[in-house]
């Protein structure tokens, strides 16, 4: 699979529709690869709660656009340290250690990501959404 530009046009269009202001694309290439490769399609103002991922690390890739990744102390619900990504920017990807508390948010319209994670999906559970 080619990802162009095109693709990332129609999934922005998606993001936009949904009333999460997110879309995803599976880049898996069958339902028995357990990795988790995607392409996530955030606007401004998508709801993203602040959580973890016990299991695995989590690699970031800004593709198009602009965001903030925000990491935060499970002790005392602060952020404590805020990244920007960008494709021209100091900072272009990101790879977040398990079990560190984050959330992201886009500063463009348009803003794609491509996102890595080891094993197969899982939904978060409570105890992995910070309140």
């Amino acid at each position: 699979m080619k990802i162009t530009q095109t693709v990332l046009d129609e999934l922005t269009a998606k993001a936009k529709e949904s009333p999460r202001l997110r879309m995803n694309l599976d880049l898996r290439d069958s339902a028995e690869d357990t990795s988790q490769r995607m392409l996530n399609a955030i606007e401004p103002g998508s709801p993203l709660p602040i959580h973890r991922h016990q299991k695995t690390s989590e690699t970031v890739v800004c593709l198009r656009g602009r965001l903030v990744e925000e990491f935060y102390d499970d002790l005392e619900r602060t952020c404590t340290e805020r990244i920007e990504l960008s494709p021209n920017g100091p900072v272009v990807a990101l790879n977040i250690p398990a079990g560190q508390w984050h959330t992201v948010h886009a500063l463009e319209s348009g803003t794609v990501i491509l996102e890595m994670k080891n094993g197969k999906y899982e939904p978060l559970s409570d105890v992995d959404i910070l309140k």
